[in-house]
Order: C-alpha cells, then sequence, then structure tokens
C-alpha cells in the first residue's frame, strides 16, 4: 500500500498548526523587511543608509539576535514545554508590529531598525522550537517530507511576504498604513494558531539554566562537536545561509541596478527563487523515498554553484535604461536566462539544504537537540554576518552585483569539496544515490524493516559488484560492510569501499591475522550500535543462483546477539557488474543500459536466537521468489 506523500501532514494536528504557525512568522517577518528596504531604497532617502546597503544592513541587524541569544534559546526549548514557547513568541510578535505599525506611519528609520533587531529576537526564540518540535511529533520516514514542507513554507511565505510588502509599501499615500495593518494582523492570526498546537513534553526538564549567553553559547557548539557529521552539518547548512544572504538581501539593488526594473521586478525575483526554493525542498522527499537521503546535498551543491555562475554571465552586458515595468522586463529574452539561472540555483538550495536538517534533527540525542539548533543557528548567525560584511566590502572595492554573484558560485564549489572530503558520507551517499538512479532504476520493497536506530547485521545475496553501493542507496544511515579483501583492488569501486570504512576480510586459510582482525572490527561496529552489512555467501555468484550461506554470521552473534534483517537484491543477474560474462564482469559495457530496472526487498527481522545459515539463505531465497 502506498504511503501518504508529506500534503497529507497538513491536516493532522501534530503538523498542520505547527506549520501555519511558522509560515505566519516567516512571511511576517519578511512582509516588515522588505516593505521596510523597498522604502528606504526608493522613498525614503536616508543618507547614511544607502540603497545599495540597505539590505545588507537590515539583514545583518536581523540575525544578530542569533548570535548573542541562540544559546539561550536553545536551553528554553529544552527545559521547557514547547508550546508555552510558541505562544510566547506570538503574543511578542504582536507588540513588535505595533511598535514598527508606528514607525511606518512617522517614517522613522531608527525605530524601523529597532523593530527588525526584535523580530530577529522573536525569530531567535522560535528557531530551536520549530526544529526540535519535528523529530517529537514525526517518525524517521516523514522526518524529511516534514522539513520539506516547513523549507517550502518558509519560503513561500518569504514570497508571499516580500512580495505582499512590496506591493503594500508602494501604493501611493497609503503605503505606511496598509502595511502597519497587514503586519499586526498576520501577527494575531499566528497567536490564534498557536492555540491548536498539540503539547510537547520538555526533553530535559532538570536543565539549569545559563543564563551567560558567551559561555553557553561555546558550550553549545561544544556540544555539537561531540558527532563530526552532526557539526559539520551545522558548518553546511551555515554556508548555505551564507550564500542565500547574498542572494535575498540584493535582490532590490540587482533588479534596480542590473536589471533596470522597477519595484515589482524586485518582487518577481523573489517570486523565482522563493517558489525554486520550495520545489526544492518538496523534491526531496520523492528523490530521498522518504527516508534522510544526504547524497541529495552533493547534488545540490554543484547545482548551486553552476547556475550562480551562469547567473554572473546571463546578468553581463544588459543594457542600462529607464526602469521598467514588470511587463517590459518579461518581454526581453536576456530577462528569462537570469530567471531561469535563478530559479534552478533556488531549487538546487532546496535540494541542498532538507537533508542536512533532517540528518543533524535524527542524529542529535533528543536530551540537547534544542540545543543543537541553536548551535547551528549561532554558526548561521556568523556566515550571514560575515556574508553581509563581505559582500559590503566587494562592493566597496568595486566589484559589481554579477561579479559578487559570479565569485560567491565559485567559493561555493570549493566549500562544498571540502565538505564532502572532510566528510565522506555524504559523497558516498551520493554516489549511491547517482547508481540507484542512473545506472539502476532501484525499487525498494519492505525498506521499513531496516532500523534506523540501534545495532543490526543486514545479509544479502551476492550478485554484483555494486551490491554494497546498492544497499547503500537503501539504507536510512550508513552501513559498514565485511568485505572480500580482493574487491578493494577494483579501481574506482575500491576507493568507494575504503570511503565507506568497508571491512577487508580474507579466507582464514590464507590469512589467519586478518580474518581474526576483520571479525573484531566487525563486533566493534554493533558494539557502536550501528548497522553491519554481510554476504554469507562467500563471493559474487558466478551464475546468479543463490549459493549456501557460510558461518560468519553466527560467530559475531556468538558475541554480539542483535536483529538479523534479510535482504534480496532482484534483477541485479546479467548487468554489467555481474559475472555473467564466463564469470567475469565489467566486459560489455552496454550489457543492461542505464536506467535497468532492479529492486531490493528487505523482510522482517530474526532474533539472533532464531538465526542460522541455512534459515537465513531460505528468507533470503524466499525474498527473491516473492
Amino acid at each position: 500500500m502506498a504511503r501518504p506523500n508529506q500534503f497529507a501532514l497538513l491536516g493532522q494536528r501534530r503538523f498542520g498548526p505547527f506549520f501555519w504557525v511558522q509560515f505566519l512568522g516567516a512571511g511576517n517577518d519578511n512582509l516588515f523587511k522588505f516593505a521596510f528596504t523597498v522604502l528606504v531604497t526608493y522613498e525614503l532617502q536616508v543618507a547614511w543608509l544607502p540603497p545599495a546597503l540597505a539590505g545588507l544592513v537590515i539583514g545583518a541587524l536581523f540575525i544578530l539576535p542569533f548570535l548573542l541569544f541562540s544559546a539561550t534559546s536553545g536551553q528554553l526549548a529544552d527545559k521547557l514545554e514547547k508550546t508555552v514557547l510558541i505562544r510566547g513568541v506570538k503574543g511578542l510578535e504582536i507588540a513588535i508590529m505595533a511598535f514598527a505599525g508606528w514607525g511606518f506611519l512617522n517614517a522613522d528609520v531608527i525605530a524601523l531598525l529597532a523593530c527588525v533587531f526584535l523580530m530577529g529576537l522573536h525569530s531567535t526564540v522560535f528557531g530551536p522550537v520549530k526544529f526540535a518540535y519535528l523529530p517529537q511529533h514525526l517518525g524517521e520516514a516523514e522526518l524529511t517530507g516534514g522539513n520539506g514542507m516547513v523549507e517550502m513554507g518558509t519560503f513561500v511565505a518569504i514570497l508571499l511576504g516580500q512580495l505582499a510588502g512590496g506591493l503594500l509599501i508602494a501604493v501611493p499615500g497609503r503605503g505606511p498604513l496598509l502595511v502597519t495593518l497587514a503586519c499586526v494582523g498576520v501577527a494575531v492570526l499566528g497567536r490564534a494558531v498557536a492555540q491548536a498546537v498539540p503539547l510537547s513534553p520538555s526533553t530535559d526538564p532538570g536543565l539549569k539554566i545559563n543564563w551567560n549567553p558567551f559561555s553557553e553559547t561555546w558550550r553549545n557548539l561544544r556540544l555539537a562537536r561531540e558527532s563530526p557529521v552532526v557539526f559539520r552539518s551545522l558548518l553546511g547548512i551555515s554556508w548555505m545561509w551564507f550564500f542565500g544572504a547574498v542572494f535575498l538581501s540584493m535582490f532590490p539593488a540587482y533588479a534596480h541596478d542590473v536589471l533596470h526594473g522597477d519595484e515589482q521586478v524586485a518582487s518577481l525575483l523573489l517570486v523565482v527563487f522563493s517558489v525554486g526554493v520550495g520545489a526544492g525542498a518538496l523534491l526531496c522527499e520523492r528523490l530521498s523515498h522518504r527516508h534522510v537521503e544526504i547524497g541529495l546535498v552533493p547534488l545540490g551543491a554543484i547545482g548551486m554553484s553552476v547556475f550562480a555562475v551562469d547567473l554572473y554571465f546571463a546578468s553581463r552586458g544588459l543594457a542600462p535604461g529607464p526602469a521598467l515595468t514588470l511587463a517590459e522586463f518579461l518581454a526581453r529574452p536576456a530577462h528569462w536566462h537570469v530567471m531561469a539561472d535563478l530559479g534552478l540555483l533556488a531549487l538546487s538550495a532546496g535540494i541542498y539544504s532538507v537533508p542536512m536538517y533532517a540528518l543533524i534533527q535524527l542524529r542529535s540525542q533528543a536530551s540537547h537537540r534544542a540545543r543543537i539548533i541553536a548551535a547551528n543557528n549561532i554558526l548561521n548567525a556568523l556566515f550571514m554576518i560575515v556574508s553581509a560584511l563581505g559582500v559590503g566590502v566587494l562592493l566597496k572595492a568595486g566589484l559589481s552585483i554579477p561579479q559578487v554573484f559570479g565569485l560567491v558560485g565559485l567559493l561555493n564549489a570549493a566549500v562544498g569539496l571540502y565538505i564532502f572530503l572532510i566528510v565522506p558520507e555524504y559523497l558516498l551517499r551520493f554516489c549511491a544515490f547517482v547508481l540507484a538512479r542512473c545506472m539502476y532504476r532501484l525499487r525498494l520493497q519492505g525498506d521499513e524493516h531496516i532500523p534506523t536506530q540501534g545495532a543490526a547485521i543486514l545479509v544479502c545475496n551476492h550478485v554484483s559488484y555494486v551490491d554494497a553501493v546498492l544497499l547503500m542507496a537503501a539504507s536510512p544511515r550508513p552501513v559498514r560492510f565485511l568485505m572480500d579483501h580482493r574487491l578493494f583492488a577494483l579501481p574506482v569501486l575500491g576507493w568507494l569501499f575504503r570511503l565507506g570504512k568497508a571491512i577487508p576480510v580474507a579466507p582464514q586459510h590464507e590469512d589467519p591475522v586478518a580474518y581474526e582482525r576483520a571479525f573484531a572490527q566487525a563486533r566493534q561496529v554493533l558494539a557502536e550500535g550501528d548497522l553491519l552489512g554481510i554476504f554469507p555467501e562467500g563471493g559474487i555468484t558466478r551464475d546468479g543462483a543463490l549459493a549456501p550461506f557460510k558461518g560468519g554470521v553466527m560467530k559475531i552473534l556468538q558475541t554480539h546477539p542483535v536483529p538479523v534483517v534479510p535482504l534480496a537484491l532482484r534483477n541485479l543477474w546479467g548487468s554489467y557488474f555481474s559475472r555473467i560474462e564466463g564469470g567475469r564482469a565489467m566486459v560489455r559495457p552496454f550489457r543492461r543500459g542505464a536506467f535497468s530496472r532492479v529492486g531490493l526487498a528487505a523482510g522482517e527481522p530474526l532474533a539472533p536466537a532464531a538465526v542460522t545459515p541455512e534459515r537465513l539463505r531460505e528468507r533470503v531465497q524466499g525474498l527473491l521468489t516473492g
């Protein structure tokens, strides 16, 4: 039976009210900020806040509270019941928007800048609650879809908020009043919806709050560093916000100075960008088969760089002239190239970010998950402030806005390469993702039996040289494989196996020391609560038939009794990587073309006491023919 897709979550109380609360909050943030940015860019000229820097200054001031108060907010979200915090910050939002309305009506730039800071404080408190809430109410198979919905909702809210802000502030004579009414009205609606958010119990009620933001910030960063994969994922997300902040903060100036468009053109760029990010976020669930698939991250990073650099080339040579209306802008073919680059860049950013957020939520301990998210917000703030300062320096140095876009695209390529080299799991999963969807069309059956937590042994038939890679693509978390040592000599594939920390094993009669060392490493994998993959036939089939299973699994279960999950790869015999050519593989490249359909079936786990080689083989054989 097909599983419901991520949109079904909107009809459930555990997700729907929360989604709309964050949607309205993000929309109001951006309605207010963009109306203010347009005001000082097009209408209210302030000598000490030039239009080219207005977006950067407002953006930096908004994220400053994330740097100062995220550590305290993370503690509050771990200690307190989360609904109390949600309703509290929504009440605060009403007061801030009332003050902002006074600033708009009196054209008081200082008051409006103060409100930017206060709305940043509002979002600082809500941030850890938002991302710690999801793992309490969603299962692993729902986490990618839930994060995709939140990411999509956030950027659609950015779109609608900034579109509304730009249109309302531009109404002659009544713009400030309309913006005031809209901001206060959305805040009141958000507080009303918050009343329906279900209770989310405290994950660490005994936590003693450290009110010193500096020492607590350092403590949170150390807490995040305890898991290298989580911490480096935090750095990856922070880089994404560095990258995105460059574009979001410069859209008004880019539309005005480079594209020579009016306020509606600036709003169109935001539409394209927000729809792109939302589409990328929603694609993640489908591309990942509803699991946390970090192999999507390199795919997103590649797209971000390619389209950012191409945006630089598409922006060059646009002839200056009077401000173009939206219709005049759309009438020029060169501008469609710009919008295509911007949309695909944003779609790539959505694909890049959602798996990272889901990975952090999945692999952070529940008792301090909100503090890990707070550490993420601190790093995000640091990166965005550096982004604002760096772009300001580049513009002052004489670089054009398109040149800044192109430079950021090149930097993204360098940063992405660095992250994937120090966290090889991303690159490994990307290779598995590409193989499972390009070389083959991998169909999964029963993948819910592959455990998302705790130690287990995965046993599978051995059909080809890429069996381990396909199993990596199907598993929701890393698998350490016990593999024939000769496979590590293969070009490319051997490098992948070493990258995935596969354990080479030699026959006992050939090298008894290496044999015992391999099994000691396998036991250590289980002792650490991870997944161990074994091909109990002892070698790749030469005729497509299932060979008798050897007793290696029993040797491991003697000391580490864990569940054993039977798996079966289907329709892989006869492919390029199988030994169909007289016992040889990789002889005829086009034997089975790209997108050949193969399957992986998982059966119910066997209790360790019920495992025998014969029974395991019987289960795998049943999955092959079932």
